[in-house]
């Protein structure tokens, strides 16, 4: 081990790719943070115009890392996916600070999707090539490497909101592409201390053909991406159209595989990996209302007053990340407290308990819409309610989604079952902004013309799905037993421990023997 390159018992390039991720997840966060807000009352689109739109760019930026993190495999290494798409990613950033062209908002949001594409699944990973198999301090590395996306996430929400609600969207989104510049810088400035690693996985990148190489088709197929990520997010009904079409077509595939080439102990196993995608669905389109639904209820319905303050709306995206912060810990003493015990829940029972907890949060958020009067402002303590209740339901679906999905799947369809995790957080994505969209009021440049009519919509909306979630999750529930016992045979060690300090990125890792905790599911692989 060369320890010349060590900086406090890690490699120097894990604080390179700390800063990186910190200064991506800042823009990243720090925009959306804004973007429903933008969509409402800079460009006045109507709430249900603005849901959609919302709704068809998130469920992007999870699908496009499948397309950014082959290209690397397969031409570019780690490190160009990486830079290149840092480049798209100040590009989409400062184009978002240009507020006079409707188009230039569409191409930057299609700049920031295919940005994210490149960056997010190869930033991982290339933490993981730092280390040796079995070097005792990867586990730690990844949790630093973590801490850096919560911080960005928190932080950006913080600072972006405020200087984009106060000083205009500019600033806002400004700040967020200042951001991802020093992320961008950080990284060209630290290539040394990433020991030659991530670099292309062979000379197939310098091949011509047509004339042109491997290397610069990999570059062009990231314009093609940026094309029709800008189609996309202007036609979002063709979104859900494609995510829907393509989903049947994977659940096809899967049943077919199950029922013809598994053995019986495989076809169970992967039935199971059916079902825990699928109500990891759920949470996650509940989970989502957070940028969408719940911030525009948060601007126009909640007071805001904090110590004579009227918080900005956007502001309120923090919530997760710090209460993460703060729970986290507390959550993995518990799952190591109770598993001494014996007492330790099941992977379905905590999938169970997190989309109860979902449910739960809506409907004490409606408790307190109903207590405060039909056209009365919301007291503000029932966003700090709603959002630790489900924070505190995603650490106990994050700590044994993707890790346990991967491992249940067979050796061959693990690749299969990758994509498909990814798919149907698109597609969870896609219905976080439908669900969205029931909640819609009329307004007029931004403003609802009706409180009354307006707080009755989300009463309703919001009642619904939590009920909703709740009876999905005693259904969970009960079957939970049935689904445990066709768990079991699996020679690959499943668990679910201790959750690091993290943040909401759904990105692949490659590589054997890599651990990564990943907070786009919130789980380790």
């Amino acid at each position: 081990m060369d320890t010349t390159s060590d900086f406090l018992g890690h490699p120097k390039g894990l604080f390179v790719c700390f800063a990186t991720e910190m200064w991506e997840r800042f823009s990243y966060y720090g925009m959306r943070a804004l973007l429903i807000l933008y969509l409402t009352k800079h460009w006045e689109f109507s709430d249900a115009a603005s849901y959609l739109i919302y709704g068809a760019y998130t469920s992007l930026v999870y699908i496009m890392p499948v397309f950014g993190g082959m290209l690397a495999d397969q031409i570019l290494g780690s490190k160009k996916a990486v830079t290149y798409g840092a480049i798209l990613l100040v590009l989409g950033h400062t184009g978002m600070a240009i507020e006079s062209n409707q188009q230039i908002f569409y191409l930057s949001l299609a700049l920031i999707v295919s940005g994210v594409g490149f960056l997010k699944p190869n930033i991982s990973t290339m933490v993981g090539s730092l280390y040796k198999e079995g070097d005792p301090r990867r586990d730690s590395g990844f949790t630093i490497f973590y801490m850096g996306i919560n911080i960005g996430a928190f932080s950006a929400s913080l600072l972006c909101g405020y200087l984009g609600e106060t000083y205009g969207w500019a600033y806002g989104f400004g700040a967020a592409g200042i951001g991802m510049l020093l992320g961008l810088i950080i990284f060209l400035w630290g290539q040394k201390y990433l020991q030659g690693l991530a670099e292309p996985p062979s000379e197939k990148y310098k091949e011509i053909r047509m004339g042109i190489s491997y290397e610069n088709w990999a570059y062009i197929s990231g314009i093609f991406m940026v094309l029709c990520s800008w189609f996309l997010v202007q036609n979002q009904e063709l979104v859900g159209t494609l995510l829907g079409g393509f989903g049947a077509i994977c659940i096809a595939i899967w049943l077919l595989y199950a029922l013809f080439k598994c053995a019986p102990e495989e076809r169970d196993r992967l039935i199971v990996v059916g079902i825990l995608i699928l109500f990891s669905l759920i949470f996650w389109a509940l989970f989502e209302q957070a940028g969408s639904s719940l911030n525009i209820l948060t601007d126009r319905g909640v007071d805001r007053t904090l110590f004579g303050w009227a918080v900005p709306a956007s502001m309120f995206q923090s919530l997760n990340a710090g209460f993460i912060f703060l729970f986290a810990p507390l959550m993995a003493w518990l799952w190591i407290i109770l598993a001494k015990k014996n007492l330790n829940p099941s992977t379905p029972v905590k999938f169970a308990m997190g989309v109860a907890m979902a449910g739960c949060g809506f409907l004490v958020l409606v408790a307190g819409m109903k207590g405060s009067g039909p056209a009365a402002m919301t007291p503000v303590l029932f966003i700090f309610l709603i959002y630790w209740i489900h924070t505190i339901g995603e650490l106990m679906v994050s700590p044994v989604g993707l890790s346990v999905v991967t491992k249940l799947a067979p050796v061959n369809m693990v690749g299969m079952t990758m994509g498909a995790w990814f798919l149907y957080s698109g597609i969870s994505n896609f219905l976080a902004g439908v669900i969205a969209r029931a909640t819609g009021a009329e307004t007029i440049g931004g403003q609802i013309t009706n409180v009354e009519i307006a707080k009755a919509g989300y009463i309703e909306v919001y009642s619904q799905v939590g009920f909703i979630a709740i009876g999905i999750a005693i259904v969970m529930l009960m079957a939970s037993p049935f689904i445990s016992k066709m768990m079991r045979g699996s020679s690959r060690a499943i668990w679910s421990t201790s959750p690091p300090m993290n943040r909401r990125m759904r990105s692949t890792s490659r590589g054997s023997g890599l651990v990564i905790w990943q907070r786009s599911t919130g789980c380790w692989t």
